[in-house]
């Protein structure tokens, strides 16, 4: 075996880290996320006020064209860096003019990695900026300065930049953009930014789209319920939300029909296509305030509890929210994270709601007894369908504590590490669909054992009745859950359960798995509060991007390590890894079998100790981020 030594450590500099891991940050099976990084630069600069053109060209060869009328890129000298700024952005990780606030009040672009990314994955990007009656153009290949700064005199006053950029083949599925999400992203753009005029040119199919909302949403809205019976039947709801913390603006309507329901959110006019704590804060607020207007005018005939299921089944919304320091979940930006914000947007949603049901009672009473309808037809389906009971199987687990439903389309076992946990868990849970069971420190390592010796321990065993498979058996049809997930501690402890868990389930229970039934909780390590803004956080790494943004702003700034899950509190558990829309939930796939029994080997057999040590000292630090 080869020495583990000092020689053995590499450090990447520059743009290599990209490179290397390009799945960290930004999608591989095409180019597309790197095209919509440019574009929302550009459209960063519409939403400071500072541009109301932009222009996108997707040329035959795939190289892609981003041009606004904004102020254009700087390219003065940067003085700690002592080169041109331009070339700062286009080459360091996390340089920007985003983080402070003073340039951009609101911004999608706040990890400072976006156009960065572009560079290290593309094999030429060419830059043109307009500014104070001079052109300037700056090139770049595979990340690196090809053709230096270079300046001219121009006669027109106009400013903006234009970025051309060839994505490299080599980190993609393929290189070929989707021209149809390209457009669906600049049509989203053109919505969201009322009076920005933004025009596609698609050279491969030789067409040319153009975009312009002077009322943003509800134009937009309008065009798709065209043809749809809504509620209402003209023009959506239109509620706006500007408080000290957020900016919202929510279209809502309800359809009789299931069929073409739309939901789109977006965060500083970045799409969330998983949602996120400002869909959680919405759907709050419309339901609280449906639920009042029921009890106001006594239209509940029988006594039953409205969920958001109930409320949004058949409700078309697109809310685009608006706030100073979006944080996400992932690099690709695809769902909210942020909790400062959430009090003031519900409070200030169902607000208008409120005022907007009882000024329109028809319109109102309509949306109601829809949504009473689908309360009872949801109660009337679980009344036909009774979980099993002693008697008509094995006796269930003691300490489970099971969900109502029985649909695996939506029900969830948590198994959690600790009763004091599993305590917190019960209170913190969703009853309707979500079941807990806790576990007894660490379980036995199965590894190495057969399936017919590993139910003689207790713990294994109640699971496997728990979750209604056999060990070794491929039938799925008695599967009890369609989510099993494991709720450890966030430290190296909770990590060993969980990893005895994984090794439980991918050898003795493989289907689960491979049907997309088994995931991880990611519960936080760390809570960090400044004034009423609360963060809580995955691990060191996120505690320092963290607390470095949080140190830039007043006030006094306060961490706290949970030492483990029975140290939280309900709230805080339902709020983290408990609540579809904010939890933080790891799917557990197999790409490779022969890869993924080399490594459970390394980690559980009792024959690879070394190769064990010596894992953990390189490796054993680092946590799967991509967070579903």
């Amino acid at each position: 075996m080869s020495n583990y030594d000092s020689s053995s450590i590499e450090v990447l500099s520059g743009l290599d880290p990209v490179k290397k891991r390009p799945g960290m940050y930004t999608e591989t099976d095409k180019p597309n996320h790197l095209g919509q990084e440019v574009i929302d630069n550009a459209v960063d600069e519409a939403l400071a006020g500072h541009a109301n053109k932009i222009t996108v060209t997707l040329n035959k060869d795939q190289s892609l064209e981003v041009e606004d009328n904004g102020r254009g890129i700087p390219v003065d000298i940067h003085k700690e860096m002592n080169i041109p700024a331009i070339e700062v952005l286009f080459t360091v990780l996390h340089s920007g003019g985003k983080f402070s606030g003073k340039n951009y009040e609101h911004s999608g672009g706040l990890h400072g990695v976006g156009i960065s990314v572009v560079n290290a994955l593309s094999t030429r990007v060419d830059v043109w900026v307009k500014r104070l009656g001079q052109e300037h153009h700056i090139a770049f290949e595979n990340g690196d300065v090809h053709d230096k700064l270079s300046s001219r005199n121009i006669k027109s006053k106009d400013s903006g930049s234009k970025v051309k950029f060839s994505p490299d083949p080599k980190y993609f599925d393929t290189p070929k953009f989707s021209s149809s999400k390209l457009e669906k992203l600049l049509k989203s753009k053109a919505v969201l930014c009322p009076g920005l005029l933004v025009v596609f040119n698609d050279d491969v199919k030789g067409t040319t789209v153009e975009w312009k909302y002077e009322n943003g949403l509800e134009d937009y809205m309008i065009g798709h319920m065209n043809g749809l019976e809504t509620l209402p039947d003209n023009k959506p709801i239109i509620a706006i939300a500007d408080t000290a913390t957020c900016k919202a603006s929510l279209a809502l309507a309800w359809s009789a029909d299931s069929e073409n329901i739309i939901n789109e959110s977006y965060v500083n006019l970045i799409p969330t296509p998983l949602g996120g704590t400002h869909v959680a804060s919405i759907k709050s607020a419309a339901v609280a305030s449906i639920r009042d207007f029921i009890e106001h005018h006594n239209l509940m005939k029988q006594k039953m509890t409205i969920t958001a299921d109930d409320a949004f089944d058949r409700c078309h919304y697109i809310i685009s929210l608006k706030i100073k320091e979006p944080s996400f979940a992932g690099q690709t930006k695809e769902k909210l994270v942020n909790r400062d914000f959430s009090q003031d947007l519900s409070s200030s949603i169902k607000d208008y709601l409120d005022t907007y049901f009882h000024s329109n009672v028809d319109v109102a009473t309509a949306i109601a007894e829809m949504v009473i309808s689908r309360a009872s037809a949801r109660i009337g389906k679980k009344k036909k369908v009774v979980r099993k009971k002693i008697g008509s199987g094995p006796v269930l687990p003691g300490k489970l504590t099971d969900c109502v439903s029985s649909d695996i389309d939506q029900t969830e076992l948590y198994l959690v590490e600790g009763d004091s946990a599993g305590g917190s868990a019960k209170q913190s849970r969703d009853r309707n669909y979500q079941a807990i069971m806790p576990l007894r420190g660490k379980i036995l390592n199965t590894w190495e054992v057969d399936g017919d010796t590993i139910l003689s321990s207790e713990e294994i065993s109640n699971l496997s009745i728990a979750i209604g498979v056999e060990p070794g058996s491929d039938d799925l049809s008695k599967l009890r859950y369609g989510k099993i997930c494991v709720l450890a501690d966030a430290d190296s402890d909770g990590l060993h359960i969980a990893t005895l868990i994984c090794g439980l389930i991918y050898k003795h229970f493989r289907p689960v798995i491979d049907n997309g039934h088994f995931y991880i909780a990611l519960p936080p390590l760390y809570r960090i509060d400044q004034g009423k803004s609360v963060h809580y956080v995955l691990d060191e790494k996120e505690k320092k991007e963290v607390l470095k943004k949080l140190n830039k702003k007043r006030g006094t700034i306060h961490t706290q390590r949970f030492k483990g899950l029975g140290e939280m509190n309900p709230s805080q558990l339902r709020e983290t890894v408990m609540d579809p829309e904010c939890r933080r939930l790891l799917k557990i796939e197999v790409l490779d079998h022969e890869a993924a029994e080399f490594k459970m080997n390394i980690l559980l057999s009792k024959k690879t100790a070394s190769l064990r040590r010596e894992w953990i000292e390189t490796e054993g630090g680092l946590l799967v981020r991509d967070e579903l």
